[in-house]
């Protein structure tokens, strides 16, 4: 019998390959659609979220705002089940079959050619992260500046900062825990819109609320709003509005726009701000813009 160095095997159009090893040592091959297959990328371990050292968790469940706090400042965190959300999100730009990235919410904006995620290997490590634990945390409440530790947190009653340009703001993220366990960065554009397809599968918000008006969700006053009153730790704080809270998360619209990593174009530019802030319109700026 005529012996083959080597195997080949083809897939048709939206399937795939699933390669693991048999209890007896044999290797099996599991062909199956795509969007089957990234299902099992991602672990189920997401319904039993990690606690990192130095926190404890104080409210939630994992599906509706699982809450952990660092136990040295009371900053807060909240845990997104991204191996629970449907796999309609993308990574590249051309395949839309992850559970983790950006979603087009708005078909409007053609963030297709423009907005995909900076490549960087700091995002290659989140995105095996969020595979590896089935999701990831995010900051209860916008960032704020402890005057007395010198140090960031996400606490309620924060002043949060909004005058600072973006690489400023990237540094001061990494800086709020970076062991080398576990380290922050300012947030992805993938990962925002993880959160707001969050917010719709549990059916927290609609995707009218979304995609057309965040007004009833987000802290916005671009009426009585005045520009030299814009940094009044007065006017708001973090937290203030229970209205503004979505599975356990304020501010994630209003309040002040919410700077990401992605970029403009692939060949740099400026980081993108998404969602609209105090002085804007909920119409206008609603939390997917």
């Amino acid at each position: 019998m005529k012996r083959y160095d080597k195997l080949v095997l083809c897939a048709e159009d939206g399937m795939t390959f699933m390669v693991s090893n048999g209890e007896n040592g044999e290797l099996i091959i599991k062909a199956m659609s795509v969007e089957k297959a990234n299902s099992f990328l991602y672990s189920d371990q997401y319904v039993n979220p990690p606690i990192p050292e130095g926190y404890k968790h104080i409210c939630g469940e994992w599906n509706n705002g699982f809450t952990i706090e660092r136990i040295s400042d009371g900053s807060q965190l909240v845990w997104v089940p991204v191996g629970w959300l449907d796999s309609n999100g993308t990574l590249d730009g051309k395949k839309f079959d992850e559970k983790f990235g950006r979603r087009p919410f708005d078909t409007n904006i053609e963030f297709l050619q423009e907005c995909i995620e900076y490549s960087s290997d700091e995002f290659a490590l989140q995105i095996a992260s969020v595979k590896k634990y089935g999701g990831f945390y995010v900051s209860r409440y916008s960032m704020s500046f402890n005057k007395e530790t010198c140090k960031w947190q996400s606490v309620k009653g924060g002043f949060p900062f909004v005058k600072m340009d973006s690489i400023e703001f990237k540094k001061l993220a990494a800086s709020f825990e970076n062991t080398e366990n576990v380290k922050s960065h300012l947030l992805y554009g993938s990962e925002y819109d993880s959160v707001l397809e969050w917010f719709e599968k549990t059916k927290a918000r609609s995707r009218s609320e979304i995609v057309e008006d965040s007004s009833s969700w987000g802290y916005y006053d671009d009426k009585n709003c005045k520009e030299e009153n814009f940094y009044n730790p007065k006017t708001k704080l973090t937290g203030h509005f229970e209205s503004c809270c979505t599975n356990n998360i304020y501010d994630f619209t209003g309040l002040v726009p919410q700077v990401t990593q992605e970029f403009y174009s692939r060949n740099g530019g400026d980081y993108i701000v998404r969602g609209g802030g105090f002085c804007n319109s909920g119409k206008r700026f609603y939390a997917s813009y």
